[in-house]
């Protein structure tokens, strides 16, 4: 078994791993558990009563963070013309068309998120298996395949963030950074939650929620009263 260091363990041991704690109080623990010596990033783990495996439980969405993520996002917008004026005026770092699918194809992948205006989904589509698994490949449900490329854009920039569920039935989903303090990462948390509880499928049956974690990138999970996410729905 992989032995803790002393630091984490004096964490660890302010965390009552037996009780449920409400979503302000959670998330205020876990900030100030917080040890490491950059700024840490905070992840939610929701776990969701759903069969991925099922293509109407398959969860994914996105939501706009009010505060943001905390990091400077890299936008590349496939656009031509007016369209490619319109994403760089909304803040696109890298805007082009055949160039950059060429650039892609050849190994360079200095960009964060992508978006893309329906005329080019089909040249885009070539590159399909280098952005689809780092999860950097656009797509019309998650609006960043759309002709309002420039809105696309701002959100993104904005804090815009994809949720998808993984094969386990987990949705893990970074909602701050420590920096933030615990009244900002409780206004993301509960905007994240509220989304995902409006994404639930009418196929699934029984409890939908789960589960609800939060921790940061080095420290303990602070398990979070379920009754309460519950009650977000209502």
């Amino acid at each position: 078994m992989k032995r803790r260091g002393k630091t984490y363990r004096t964490m660890l041991a302010k965390v009552d791993r037996t009780q449920r704690y409400s979503l302000e109080e959670g998330l205020r623990l876990v900030h100030e558990t917080a040890r490491a010596k950059f700024d840490e990033t905070l992840e939610m783990a929701v776990r969701l009563g759903v069969d991925p495996r099922q293509a109407d439980q398959n969860i994914r969405g996105t939501v706009v963070l009010p505060h943001g993520m905390g990091k400077a996002v890299r936008v590349l917008a496939f656009a031509k013309g007016e369209k490619e004026r319109e994403a760089q005026e909304a803040g696109a770092d890298i805007v082009g068309a055949e160039d950059l699918i060429k650039k892609i194809s050849e190994g360079w992948l200095d960009f964060d998120k992508t978006v893309a205006t329906p005329d080019m989904m089909g040249a885009v589509g070539r590159i399909g298996k280098i952005l689809g698994p780092r999860g950097l490949m656009p797509n019309p449900k998650t609006g960043t395949v759309t002709m309002d490329i420039g809105k696309a854009v701002k959100e993104i920039k904005a804090g815009k963030l994809e949720f998808r569920v993984d094969k386990a039935g987990i949705i893990h989903v970074p909602i701050g950074k420590v920096s933030f303090g615990p009244e900002k990462l409780l206004d993301n948390a509960r905007v994240v939650l509220s989304s995902i509880l409006r994404a639930k499928p009418a196929s699934a049956k029984g409890n939908y929620v789960l589960g609800v974690t939060v921790s940061t990138t080095m420290g303990p999970g602070v398990k979070i009263d379920l009754s309460q996410v519950r009650a977000m729905a209502a």
